[in-house]
């Protein structure tokens, strides 16, 4: 899945471009308008990320532009920009829709949720067992029970699930929630893979694969 990040922030355009990276999207950015346009103009993107106010303007005309000639693509908007007027208008125009300060790893569940809103072959709700993730509500529910997951436990519980059975590594789960920044070898996955089993209860179903990493069964 290709997205394209437009943000003029460099150190939050660098940061999101390496949590979705991480989590196996092909990424694009821009710094401004005409940069996204340019970008626009030669790739086709299964979702685009704007800050909403841009060097050039307020991406929210931009973008409501382009959806009058009929762009389909799903928009997810980063705005400091959070009252209730504003949240109107962005999901006037735009799919979602997302306050800063924000968790990347909330952002990239968001995108990854985007993507499938075009991709009909991937099911927004995800199964493995008794374990149900409704990737659309960022809901999980295990034998019907819900789960209360935080949004790093979220991705990594999905990533864990699409595997469907088979192991996954450390440093993707870490990249997946985090970024490169955290060496494999940190233990906040173990911090995190502790509550995430507590909350999954019995029968243990999340397993360490000694010197490989994590997997459901």
């Amino acid at each position: 899945m290709r997205v394209l990040v437009t943000e003029d922030d460099e150190d939050l355009r660098v940061a999101v471009d390496a949590s979705l990276r991480g989590a196996g999207f092909a990424v694009d950015t821009a710094i401004d308008l005409p940069q996204a346009d340019e970008a626009l103009s030669v790739n086709v993107y299964d979702c685009a990320v704007f800050d909403r106010i841009l060097p050039a303007g307020d991406s929210l005309q931009y973008v409501a532009d382009r959806r009058r000639a009929g762009w389909p693509v799903p928009v997810l908007f980063l705005t400091g920009r959070n009252t209730p007027d504003d949240r109107v208008k962005g999901l006037a125009w735009g799919d979602d829709y997302l306050g800063k300060p924000f968790a990347v790893p909330e952002l990239v569940v968001r995108v990854r949720s985007l993507c499938r809103r075009g991709d009909t072959g991937s099911p927004p709700v995800l199964r493995h067992g008794d374990l149900e993730l409704d990737t659309g509500r960022y809901t999980a529910r295990r034998a019907g029970r819900p789960l209360p997951l935080t949004a790093k436990e979220f991705v990594v519980l999905e990533r864990l699930v699409t595997a469907q059975g088979d192991p996954v590594r450390r440093d993707e789960l870490i990249a997946v929630a985090w970024d490169e920044l955290v060496a494999p070898n940190s233990n906040v996955l173990d911090v995190l893979i502790a509550g995430l089993r507590r909350k999954l209860g019995t029968p243990p179903v999340l397993h360490t694969l000694r010197g490989v990493g994590y997997l459901l069964r």
